[in-house]
């Protein structure tokens, strides 16, 4: 699977036409699946995602003129057959998967059987915020809100690094370079701190950093 691991979305036109390499067409005739799930474990979960699927929000994702969209909803996929859902996942250019709490999404995501298929997927992979988050192997302690069953701060593991989104946010005043650096020296391996206008693409294990804007790579 090919990943593009955004802070906020398709925010600028490095990121867009990023995307659109990955794809190989334009996105006019590329199908999207939009997962919402993370976005309910946040306060106000019920109105973002609204926002987010009907391109009210400022995260660029759904808004983009896909040739088709349609909705998955993870929390809901355990109590209906697979065969209901997997082809329709198998068939999608891209899934888009929002922003909210990354360890919720990590559940749901391994609760589905998603997390599973994720691996042997052709599409691409397009997270925003948590949505990308969700990708390292964990998460550090300074982004743990909803708590897992079993604790911790494991994510799936699908790339070997951790991201720091949101770097020097005006909303997020706790998100400043020196608050990555703390968070980065508890990380066990590669960290990406990055800002709203930075995205990571990922191919095959080969990482490359796309970005109008301004990030750092911590090395362990």
């Amino acid at each position: 699977m090919k990943f593009l691991l955004t802070s906020a979305g398709i925010k600028n036109k490095s990121i867009y036409d990023t995307l659109v390499d990955m794809l190989g067409k334009p996105i006019a005739e590329a199908n999207a699946l939009c997962i919402p799930t993370a976005i309910y474990a946040i306060p106000g979960g019920a109105t973002k995602s609204w926002e987010f699927l009907t391109g009210q929000a400022t995260t660029p994702m759904c808004e983009l003129g896909w040739k088709s969209m349609g909705v998955l909803e993870l929390t809901a996929l355990p109590s209906i057959n697979e065969e209901l859902w997997v082809p329709v996942v198998k068939e999608a250019d891209v899934l888009l998967v929002n922003g909210g709490d990354p360890l919720y999404l990590s559940y749901w995501m391994r609760q589905s059987g998603l997390a599973d298929l994720l691996p042997s997927l052709d599409a691409v992979y397009v997270g925003l915020s948590a949505g990308s988050m969700v990708m390292a192997p964990n998460i550090g302690e300074f982004f743990v809100g909803w708590t897992p069953p079993n604790g911790g701060d494991e994510t799936l593991g699908l790339v070997d690094f951790a991201m720091f989104p949101h770097l020097d946010h005006e909303m997020l005043p706790y998100n400043t370079m020196a608050a990555a650096e703390r968070w980065a020296a508890g990380m066990h391996g590669p960290a990406y701190a990055i800002d709203d206008q930075t995205a990571i693409k990922v191919i095959d294990g080969a990482v490359e950093v796309v970005s109008e804007g301004h990030w750092k790579l911590f090395s362990p």
